[in-house]
C-alpha cells in the first residue's frame, strides 16, 4: 500500500464543533438513554433474571442448557443482522430484537411455578432469534450515534442500564426472600414483573430517532444503513471476520464474555437464596460504578490513545488475573467441602467478594470491546458488520460456555479453570491488535480539534469514517 506524507488544512466542514445546535428529542443523550431503556427491557432484566443465578432455579442445569441454546441461535441471528438492516432499516432491528425476551421471562415462570421445561427451551429459543438482532443494533447505535468525544461516555451511560435491570431485579427479589437463609429457588412472583418490564421494549424502541434524524453536537449526520444487496453484506461480513485484526481477537472477546455463566452459576451452586438476591444487587451497583470510571477514563483527552487504550488493557488484564487466581483457589476448596453460604455464615465475605468483583469485571470488558471496535471500523457500514461479528462472537463463546455450564462437573470447578486458562492465552493476540492504537489517530484527533494540518500516514484510499478519521491498516 502506498503511504503517503501529508500535511493540509482541515477543510472547515472537517474541523471539531462542539456547539452545533439540537432539539432534545434528536440529540445523542436522549438516544442514548431511549437506547438504555430498551437494554434495561431486554437484555437488563435477562441479567436480572440470571443474576439471581440460574434464572432463579433451584439448580443450574436447565437453565444453562436454555441459555446455550439461546446463544447458538444469536450467533445465526447476528451474522444475518446486517441483512435485516437492509430491509427494515437499524431502528426496525432493535425493535424486532427485542420481541423474544418476555417469551424466554414467561418459560422461567412456568418452570419455576409448575415445573414446566418445555417453554423454557422454547422462550429461549425465541429468545435467541431475536437478540441476536438487538445485540448487533444496540451496538452500532452506541457505537455511531455519539460524538467522538463522548464515545466512552456513552457507552458506559448506555450499559448502566442494563446492570440497573440487574439492580432492580437483585432488590425486588432480596424484598421477596429476605426471610430465605438456605439454598433452593427464588420466589416465582418476581417473573411477573420482569415479563410485564420486557414487554415494554418494543414500546420503548419506537421513540428512537432514525440515524437520518439524529442531531450531534458536531453536526456531522450519522448514516447507519445498508445499502448494498443482502449476499454483498454476507460476503462483507464473512471477509471482515477473517480478518488478522478480527481473528487476534476472537480469544479477548472469549476471556471477557464466558465469565457471565460461570460466576452466575457460581452464585447459583454456593449461596443461599437471599445471598444470591443480595449478590444481584451488589454487584450491579459496583459495575455501574466500574464500568462508567473506565468510560470517563477513555474519554479522557489529555492523555494519549496510546495511553488510553494500554493502560485500560492491562488494568483489566492484571485485575481479571487476580479474581480468577481468587476464584480457582475457592472452587477447588468447595469441590470438597459443597458449602452453603448465608450472608449470616462465617466466611461469607471473602466468598462473595470474588462474584462480586468477577461482576464487575465483565462490564469493564464488555466496555472495552466496544472501544476495541470503535478503533477497528472505518466506515459506517463497518461500524454495523463489526458490531454484529462482535455480538457474533461473544454469543458463540457464551452458548459454548452456558452449554459447558450445564454439566455438573465443569459447573462447579472446570469453568472457572477454563476461564482462567482462556484469560492467559488472549492477552498476546489481543495486545498484538491494540498496540497499534496508538498517535497515528491522536495526530489527526488534534488537528481535527485545533483545525491544524494532519500529519500522519494516510491511505489515499481509505474513506472517511463517521469521526473523520483516516486511518491505515495494520500489517502484521
Amino acid at each position: 500500500m502506498a503511504e503517503t506524507d501529508t500535511s493540509v488544512k482541515l477543510p472547515s466542514d472537517q474541523q471539531e464543533n462542539r456547539n452545533h445546535p439540537t432539539k432534545w428529542y434528536r440529540s445523542t443523550f436522549y438516544n442514548m438513554t431511549i437506547l438504555g431503556l430498551c437494554n434495561f427491557a431486554a437484555p437488563g432484566i435477562w441479567g436480572a433474571m440470571n443474576s439471581l443465578g440460574a434464572g432463579g432455579a433451584a439448580k443450574p442445569h436447565l437453565v444453562n442448557a436454555a441459555n446455550a441454546l439461546t446463544f447458538c441461535l444469536m450467533v445465526i441471528s447476528c451474522y444475518f443482522s446486517s441483512v435485516i438492516v437492509h430491509y427494515i432499516g437499524i431502528k426496525g432491528a432493535l425493535i424486532f430484537g427485542t420481541i423474544g425476551y418476555a417469551p424466554y421471562a414467561a418459560g422461567l415462570y412456568t418452570n419455576n411455578r409448575f415445573g414446566t421445561e418445555w417453554l423454557t427451551l422454547f422462550g429461549a429459543a425465541l429468545c435467541g432469534l431475536s437478540a441476536g438482532v438487538f445485540w448487533m443494533a444496540e451496538a452500532a447505535i452506541a457505537i455511531a450515534y455519539p460524538e467522538p468525544w463522548n464515545k466512552g461516555k456513552a457507552l458506559g451511560y448506555w450499559l448502566t442500564y442494563r446492570l440497573s435491570g440487574q439492580i432492580l431485579g437483585g432488590a425486588i427479589n432480596l424484598g421477596l426472600n429476605a426471610d430465605r437463609d438456605k439454598a433452593g429457588k427464588v420466589s416465582y412472583t418476581v417473573f411477573l414483573v420482569f415479563i410485564a418490564l420486557q414487554a415494554c421494549g418494543p414500546v420503548v424502541g419506537m421513540f428512537l430517532n432514525k440515524p437520518s434524524k439524529v442531531q450531534r453536537k458536531d453536526g456531522k449526520k450519522v448514516e447507519l444503513s445498508i445499502v448494498h444487496n443482502p449476499w454483498f453484506e454476507i460476503e462483507a461480513t464473512t471477509k471482515l471476520f477473517c480478518t488478522t485484526r478480527f481473528l487476534l481477537v476472537v480469544l479477548w472477546i472469549g476471556q471477557a464474555v464466558f465469565a457471565e455463566a460461570v460466576f452466575f452459576t457460581y452464585l447459583a451452586l454456593w449461596f443461599s437464596v437471599r445471598a444470591r438476591a443480595l449478590g444481584s444487587f451488589v454487584s450491579g451497583i459496583v459495575a455501574v460504578i466500574c464500568g462508567n470510571l473506565l468510560g470517563n477514563w477513555l474519554d479522557y483527552k489529555r492523555a494519549s490513545l496510546k495511553t488510553r487504550a494500554r493502560f485500560s488493557f492491562w488494568l483489566i488484564v492484571v485485575l481479571q488475573g487476580a479474581w480468577w487466581t481468587w476464584a480457582t483457589v475457592l472452587v477447588t476448596r468447595y469441590r470438597v467441602n459443597s458449602p452453603t453460604y448465608d450472608w449470616s455464615s462465617r466466611g461469607f465475605g471473602h466468598s462473595f467478594g470474588v462474584f462480586v468483583l468477577l461482576t464487575a469485571g465483565f462490564q469493564m470488558n464488555y466496555l472495552f470491546l466496544y472501544f476495541f471496535i470503535t478503533n477497528l471500523a472505518q466506515d459506517e457500514p463497518e461500524v454495523i458488520r463489526y458490531a454484529a461479528l462482535l455480538r457474533g462472537t461473544e454469543s458463540a463463546w457464551q452458548a459454548l460456555s452456558y452449554g459447558l455450564n450445564s454439566i455438573t462437573v465443569f459447573a462447579e470447578v472446570g469453568g472457572v479453570y477454563f476461564n482462567f486458562a482462556l484469560w492467559g492465552v488472549a492477552i498476546y493476540p489481543a495486545w498484538s491488535v491494540l498496540r497499534h492504537f496508538s498517535d497515528e489517530k491522536d495526530a489527526v484527533e488534534t488537528a481535527i480539534e485545533s483545525g491544524a494540518g494532519i500529519p500522519e500516514v494516510v491511505d489515499t484510499k481509505a474513506k472517511l469514517p463517521a469521526g473523520g478519521i483516516a486511518r491505515k491498516e495494520l500489517n502484521f
